[in-house]
């Protein structure tokens, strides 16, 4: 008997993706199991971020399921630009905000249209030039429920607190709405996390706290083999207008 070789990353994707396609009320997928990884290797300046970034696979998986060649993407905390790499490779407009000028610098100097990613603050995402958004894809800075330091400026400054992560997350995507076509999706992927014996919901809060501007339709966990930080898993919190 010929055995069946391992299948690839494209062909797990495009199951998946046809999979999603074809099903109905009774029968959802709610669940995927995508294999953990980049394909950009960071320079060495930026190693402890290599394994902290939105893999490759689920990017991939969300903006085929959810958007359309020729459509805008956006992600307000570029980070890497892993979404803004992966939306040029499939024929995508990809823009994006990212706070700090080293990323920034970094992701420019190798997309094929470095002005569309914007150094700036995704705070004041109202004041900048952006064209009608068909797909916001993001995953947003991380915060345990007891840590001071700001995740809006890279962590840089510290008095902060959880409640006014959440209000500032609410406002950000308040404002993504407002450049947002009608029939647009936004999915954010988000963890709940736990600290010194502690679990901040941070999942969850998100969608609550995003669920004042959009319609919240669901979620989808992603298993991974291995995540930063310890966990095994991700959510994908899936919204309309």
């Amino acid at each position: 008997m010929k055995r069946r070789g391992k299948s690839t990353l494209s062909q797990q994707l495009k199951y998946a993706n046809r999979m999603n396609r074809e099903k109905t009320a009774e029968r959802v997928q709610t669940w995927l199991h995508l294999p953990r990884g980049n394909k950009l290797v960071l320079p060495s300046r930026f190693h402890r971020d290599q394994h902290v970034r939105a893999a490759d696979s689920l990017v991939e998986y969300c903006i085929k399921e959810y958007s359309q060649e020729g459509q805008v993407v956006f992600d307000p905390f570029a980070g890497y630009g892993t979404m803004l790499f992966i939306a040029e490779e499939l024929g995508r407009i990809g823009y994006g905000i990212e706070y700090s000028k080293s990323k920034a610098d970094y992701v420019q100097g190798l997309l094929k249209h470095p002005e569309r990613l914007i150094h700036g603050d995704s705070r004041k995402l109202a004041e900048y030039d952006l064209p009608l958004i068909d797909l916001c894809l993001t995953s947003p800075p991380y915060t345990n429920a007891s840590d001071t330091e700001n995740p809006f400026v890279d962590y840089r400054q510290k008095g902060f607190d959880y409640p006014s992560y959440l209000q500032e997350m609410g406002n950000i995507f308040l404002q993504v709405a407002r450049k947002m076509r009608p029939s647009a999706r936004l999915v954010i992927e988000a963890s709940n996390l736990k600290k010194d014996g502690q679990v901040t919901t941070l999942a969850w809060d998100i969608a609550r706290e995003v669920s004042k501007t959009f319609h919240f339709e669901g979620e989808t966990i992603f298993c991974w083999d291995e995540y930063g930080y310890g966990y095994n898993h991700s959510y994908c919190l899936v919204f309309s207008r």
